[in-house]
């Protein structure tokens, strides 16, 4: 799937604007130069960065209530889900936190939501700062069952929990559940076929 059919999908099925689809550009051409100084996403994932990761992080849209006041993006990297979720924001009072351990990527988020003016704030090691959203996002952070334990020692309740994941997540599913249960969803993604997003509500 190449740029401009995952434009269309972006526009037509996700709704976003002409505005959010500028950004966008600018931040895979901001992406893919500062990825020849530093690894910030796989090589071999650079001539399909519209749709492993673009596509990837904004089909999370269709599971957000973008009327709450915060998500938190765990392990971002190089702003993968949490900076396309922004792109895409309306609300003003919305607030989108980017945690990533890696000095050299956080100065790249820095860097990007100044010279694309987003409204995102960047922080460190999860496990060092306040997790204090009303959702928690992560793509590529760590397995669930190490994911279930920060989002159940660390962040605020109640909260939602949106993960990606491989064609492993029933059975990641069923290994983290075995000392206590939560209320969960599997969706189809829409990038590849056997991988889901796992819909989670912690309270």
């Amino acid at each position: 799937m190449q740029q401009l059919e995952v434009i269309n999908i972006l526009k037509n099925d996700l709704n976003f604007t002409d505005q959010s689809i500028e950004k966008l550009k600018k931040f895979t051409n901001f992406v893919l130069r500062e990825n020849k100084r530093y690894n910030l996403i796989a090589k071999s994932t650079e001539n399909q960065i519209w749709e492993r990761h673009i596509l990837d992080s904004a089909q999370l849209v269709k599971f957000i209530n973008f009327s709450s006041s915060s998500l938190a993006d765990l392990g971002t990297g190089a702003g993968f889900p949490g900076l396309v979720i922004e792109m895409f924001n309306k609300n003003k009072a919305f607030h989108v936190k980017l945690y990533e351990k890696s000095m050299v990527k956080r100065k790249f988020l820095i860097r990007v939501i100044k010279d694309l003016r987003l409204k995102a704030e960047v922080l460190g090691d999860v496990r060092d700062e306040k997790l204090d959203s009303d959702i928690i996002v992560c793509r590529a952070f760590k397995k669930l069952d190490n994911l279930i334990q920060v989002s159940r020692e660390i962040a605020k309740k109640p909260h939602k929990l949106i993960i990606l994941k491989g064609q492993n997540a029933q059975e990641e599913i069923n290994k983290s559940f075995k000392s206590k249960k939560y209320p969960y969803k599997l969706e189809k993604s829409i990038t590849n076929i056997n991988s889901k997003i796992i819909l989670m509500d912690i309270d």
